[in-house]
């Protein structure tokens, strides 16, 4: 029965009380005073007198009685004509008797107040009261704080916990004297959590160890701690030997390599934006809107003529002139301004994004580590470093590191000073140490590569401990809460370690994204030269067949011979055998070189001699005098 605890009808211990008590005992010699039973019994016959008191003026008669005599009929038996005021009297009356307020409601003794008591060896000792109404309950030792209960139901004693000394990362762990519990840190943080939150007290104090870890795991399971509270790893050796708590602590093991701009700056930076095959294809394009716009306008626009130096120049200066919007010369045809056009639309948007290129690669700085993968360290035959005293040498081992190339380090700022000299190309640890050191060094180091599998930090306990299952529980509980999110505020800050290595950098456009417009002035030059070629082989066609007409000595005998016969000759000027007319063909090699004399006549030459032009009074009289004959 220790510690059961109990409830009891409460007796105040009134003066009254304590006679009635003395007067029983020294008359029944007793050692103890009545129960509780005993006094409502003993309260109960002051409340007949008292109540009989009440009605003793009234008529004390009672009704005849046909009972015999030493008959056991009570139905027979008379009855008090007073026995109806006699039960309003006992209804009515209420007193403070040696139990405490003694008063009747609907016929039943009203229930007062309850004593919570607690057996301790062989006395019960109160630890409250129980009552209808909110009062302040007082518990052992005067004290008003809810006490959790028991202690470790399996034990007294106060648990031995060990802890590593941590030399290097100290925000896990780190010995303060000053403190009450002389440790300080993350781990401790959310072991006393999770303790606090038990329904039980489990009293325990802190010893430093300073050998390995897997010492000071088998030294639960040697018995010489009841637990190890710290940075511990659950690993599947270790578990060989104790029972591990839920980790509290993101679990993994990645790299850590130090990061660079990889936009190098240079007197060719310049040529960065766009990729070669870019590059080459705008100049292609260039050329080929030239040609166009030569071939289109060379017939009918003299800006496009001149010996071959001078037009080949005038192509090639008007192609790269509408890359910057300086071209300067007048369009005659209709083809010539829509490949224009179609040219300055395509020209405008390369413009835009290469300026765009240009200033990011410039300006902005694209981080990205030296090492993008554990292999890649392994084929070099790079060193590289690990935290001293882990598990780290095993998985390097298995990850094809030679133990030759394998350097550990202890702190921090050991980890900074290798990467930085370049005694090791990349750190491989736990993910939560490697978030303590980029919160140091955030500039310079970044995380990359995947994630190799492990199970965090956990508490570990001997085999069986039932605190195992409900410290395991508190930690979630403490995980699910605004104090594991503070804890790891001040454990990481508040940067959000986002891989540099695994993020895109900005890369020289390629010919793919502009494929379209290029599709576009392509298609446009390429149908504005169809055309052109359709309408000059056209006007080659009509040109040919007005020279034969011209040209027709028959036909030109025949009219002739008719204007003797009228009798007179009419001059004309198309007809005229002064006019000397040359046609040259406009793609011959003669044209190529030549320009003609009458710019509003450049496809044909005409010779310097005077024609005669016949007024139209001649013309008039001629006609009348034909008529006449």
């Amino acid at each position: 029965m220790q510690g059961v605890l109990g409830i009891r009808p409460f007796v105040p211990n009134t003066t009254r009380l304590q006679s009635v008590s003395m007067r029983l005992r020294n008359k029944y010699q007793v050692n103890r005073g009545p129960t509780v039973f005993g006094l409502w019994a003993y309260d109960t016959v002051w409340l007949l007198a008292r109540s009989v008191e009440n009605v003793t003026h009234a008529n004390l008669s009672f009704t005849a009685s046909n009972a015999l005599y030493n008959s056991t009929d009570f139905s027979k038996i008379g009855v008090s004509e007073m026995g109806p005021k006699l039960k309003a009297s006992l209804e009515s009356t209420n007193f403070n008797g040696t139990s405490g307020d003694f008063n009747l409601v609907n016929g039943q003794l009203q229930s007062g107040p309850f004593e919570i008591t607690n057996v301790v060896g062989a006395y019960n000792d109160p630890v409250g009261h129980w009552t209808g109404g909110n009062i302040s309950i007082k518990w052992p030792v005067n004290n008003h704080d809810v006490p959790k209960g028991w202690q470790w139901p399996t034990t007294n004693k106060t648990l031995l916990i060990g802890v590593p000394k941590k030399p290097g990362f100290t925000e896990f762990v780190q010995l303060n004297t000053t403190a009450s519990h002389n440790f300080s840190g993350y781990s401790i943080k959310v072991f006393q959590a999770a303790i606090d939150l038990l329904p039980y007290k489990v009293s325990y104090t802190f010893e430093e160890y300073d050998k390995s870890y897997d010492e000071l795991v088998y030294q639960v399971y040697l018995k010489n701690y009841d637990a190890v509270v710290g940075d511990i790893t659950i690993l599947a050796n270790r578990s060989m030997y104790v029972d591990f708590t839920l980790p509290y602590t993101e679990s993994g093991v990645r790299m850590l390599a130090p990061i660079k701009d990889v936009n190098k700056k240079s007197p060719w930076t310049f040529l960065a934006p766009w990729t070669p095959t870019l590059w080459l294809t705008t100049g292609a394009f260039i050329f080929l809107t030239g040609i166009t716009i030569w071939l289109t306008e060379h017939r009918v626009n003299v800006e496009f003529r001149g010996n071959p130096a001078n037009q080949m120049g005038s192509i090639l200066y008007f192609a790269f002139s509408t890359l910057v919007f300086a071209h300067r010369e007048r369009m005659v045809s209709n083809l010539s301004r829509i490949v224009v056009i179609t040219w300055v639309f395509v020209v405008l948007i390369l413009q835009q994004s290469y300026t765009a290129s240009l200033s990011s690669k410039l300006t902005v700085e694209q981080l990205q580590t030296t090492v993008t993968s554990i292999e890649q360290v392994v084929k070099a035959g790079q060193n590289v470093g690990y935290l001293e005293d882990s598990f780290m040498p095993d998985l390097l081992k298995r990850l094809g590191f030679n133990k030759e190339k394998t350097i550990s380090l202890s702190s921090p700022s050991e980890y900074n000073d290798a990467l930085s000299n370049g005694t090791v190309a990349v750190i491989l640890d736990e993910i939560p140490y490697l978030k303590v050191f980029l919160k140091k060094y955030p500039n310079n180091y970044s995380m990359v590569g995947p994630t190799y599998k492990t199970d965090g930090f956990g508490f570990a306990f001997p085999k069986g401990s039932p605190l195992v299952p409900d410290v395991s529980t508190k930690i979630l509980q403490v995980m699910e809460s605004d104090k594991m999110t503070k804890f790891d505020e001040e454990l990481y800050g508040s940067s959000t370690f986002t891989d540099k290595g695994d993020t895109t950098t900005s890369t020289s456009l390629t010919f793919h994204s502009f494929m379209g417009l290029f599709l576009i002035t392509g298609v446009s030059s390429i149908l504005a030269l169809i055309i052109h070629v359709f309408f000059t082989i056209y006007q080659r066609h009509n040109s040919s067949t007005s020279n034969e007409a011209v040209q027709n000595p028959f036909q030109k005998d025949e009219l002739r011979e008719e204007d003797q016969s009228i009798g007179h000759t009419m001059t004309s000027p198309n007809f005229s055998d002064n006019v000397e007319i040359i046609i040259t063909s406009p793609d011959s090699e003669s044209d190529f070189g030549e320009t003609s004399n009458d710019e509003g006549t450049p496809e044909r030459e005409i010779s310097n001699r005077q024609i005669e032009m016949p007024s139209f009074g001649e013309m008039l009289d001629h006609t009348r005098e034909g008529s006449n004959e």
